[in-house]
């Protein structure tokens, strides 16, 4: 039996390239004649890199950035010299994961990091830049990104160097000097939401006090981001504000649409193409695949039923795995899940399941494969 095996990962305890290989290892234990292919996915957030980089080979880019609150870290991007494509994802720069939950601090935590991942690999002359925007700590409106690629942003009193703390002074944005790259390069936004950048469905309403927006705050928040957005479409000559994926990563979504012409795509889609789910699909009698929580938000582009349907199209049944599994398992079948398959087979801590994530996907993988074994044992029965 072909398994193709495409988790996402586990956020807090796996990569999704460990979580393939934990599923494989339990898989092969329980049954040794199964044939798994390993095809780690992503959505566009944190793990984008490694998936990328485990389906195709490339070269490993690191840089010295700064992280949402200004400090210096170590981000890396794949990059294919032969394509001059770039693969990078904003969590490593000026992501949630880079702080402690007591850090969060939407008025000052500031996209510019992930503006000198971009600005490094324009420079080494990448003509296809993929960005992975989940997982951002930021509710900038991506003007920190802005800055580090050229921008120059004025409040009434003269230039702006931090526009991230001052976001609701900002009052004339120049374009001019932006990385002279930039127009020329096709740049592809990796995002799991389509959310617009304004308004009960915005970047500071829905995704903000993930970050630490106080609820009382979202108001102030999503007041300043529509100034910025009048600013910058008054510069940039859009108004796309109220797009689709606008308000991805804090309003990064918009101020690359706008400035940059960039294009905004589901996550999982780009991924799924670049690594060939496709191909992988046309050859597999099943696909195995998961992720750390699946709910209501599974159905809006993550990887576990975006996964699925996929493989419902080539007739490939899909068994998913995860820590917890809530909702309706109906509705999960409905899009292609025949099996969920919940990893945690005892009472255990949170802390003490993030910490055996993978000792708990191997086991589970091992008595997927003993069930199945016996399936086909108990087919045989009275033939």
């Amino acid at each position: 039996m072909n398994v193709v095996v495409a988790p996402d990962s586990f956020k807090g305890s796996l990569s999704s390239v460990e979580a393939a290989r934990a599923a494989v290892e339990g898989l092969l234990q329980g049954d040794p004649g199964l044939v798994c292919h390993q095809l780690p996915l992503a959505d566009g957030g944190e793990g984008t890199v490694d998936a990328v980089l485990h389906a195709r080979p490339g070269e490993e880019v690191t840089v010295d950035v700064r992280d949402p609150l200004g400090r210096w870290v170590t981000a890396r991007y794949a990059w294919y010299p032969w394509e001059k494509l770039a693969v990078m994802e904003m969590a490593q720069a000026s992501g949630l994961p880079l702080l402690d939950p007591a850090e969060y601090n939407p008025s000052q935590a500031s996209s510019y990091g992930t503006g000198q991942l971009l600005a490094h690999a324009l420079s080494r002359g990448a003509c296809h830049i993929l960005l992975g925007l989940g997982g951002s700590a930021t509710v900038d409106g991506g003007v920190g990104c802005l800055q580090a690629l050229g921008a120059t942003l004025y409040s009434r009193e003269g230039p702006v160097d931090d526009g991230a703390a001052l976001l609701n002074d900002i009052a004339e944005v120049d374009l001019a000097g932006l990385h002279p790259q930039l127009a020329s390069a096709q740049l592809v936004l990796a995002s799991d939401v389509t959310n617009p950048l304004l308004g009960a469905r915005g970047a500071a309403a829905v995704f903000g006090p993930q970050k630490g927006v106080r609820l009382e705050e979202v108001d102030r928040f999503d007041q300043a981001l529509a100034r910025w957005a009048s600013v910058l479409d008054a510069a940039s000559g859009t108004a796309c504000a109220h797009g689709a994926g606008t308000g991805a990563a804090g309003g990064l979504g918009y101020a690359l649409h706008a400035a940059a012409n960039a294009d905004i795509r589901s996550g999982f889609e780009v991924v799924a193409d670049i690594v060939g789910l496709d191909q992988a699909l046309e050859k597999a009698d099943v696909l195995v695949t998961g992720e750390g929580r699946m709910d209501s938000q599974s159905f809006y582009g993550k990887v576990p039923v975006a996964a699925a349907e996929r493989a419902a199209a080539y007739g490939v049944p899909t068994v998913a795995m995860a820590a917890q599994i809530c909702g309706s398992w109906d509705l999960f079948a409905e899009k292609g899940i025949a099996v969920t398959i919940p990893i945690i087979d005892q009472l255990m801590e949170l802390e003490d399941a993030l910490d055996y994530g993978y000792e708990l996907v191997r086991r589970a993988g091992r008595r997927l494969a003993l069930t199945w074994k016996l399936g086909r044992e108990l087919g045989g029965i009275g033939r």
